[in-house]
Order: structure tokens, then C-alpha cells, then sequence
């Protein structure tokens, strides 16, 4: 498993983050697992564009050193 401490944010960013996940509860698209569940977990990274909109992405780079 890997395990990867989240990346340091400011208050806003991370606010838009917890934001972005809630929706994506609300709609099923993801899930909370249970603490005694082993998965791979990624790291919630938000992009902002130049229009300002933002996009929250994954980082999967960890995930590519274990194929």
C-alpha cells in the first residue's frame, strides 16, 4: 500500500477541495471506506485555470511504481 501525506495548502484551497468531495458523496461517484479497508488511495490535487474555474485531479504518480 502506499501511503503519501497530503500536499500542504492554503485554508481556501483546501475548503474548495472538501467542497468538490462532498458534491462527488452526494452524487455516488465516490465513497468513504471504512478504516479497516486497504485500498490505493491518491492524493486530491485542485487546478485552477486561467478562467478561474477549478477542477479537482488525482495525483496517480505513486500509483505507476507498482507495475
Amino acid at each position: 500500500m502506499i501511503r503519501r501525506p497530503p500536499y500542504p495548502e492554503i485554508l481556501e484551497t483546501r475548503k474548495q477541495i472538501e467542497k468538490q468531495i462532498n458534491e462527488l458523496l452526494d452524487m455516488d461517484v465516490i465513497r468513504k471506506i471504512g478504516h479497516n479497508e486497504i485500498v490505493e488511495i491518491t492524493t486530491p490535487v485542485l487546478i485552477t485555470w486561467h478562467d478561474g474555474k477549478s477542477r479537482l485531479c488525482g495525483d496517480f504518480r505513486a500509483l505507476s511504481f507498482l507495475g
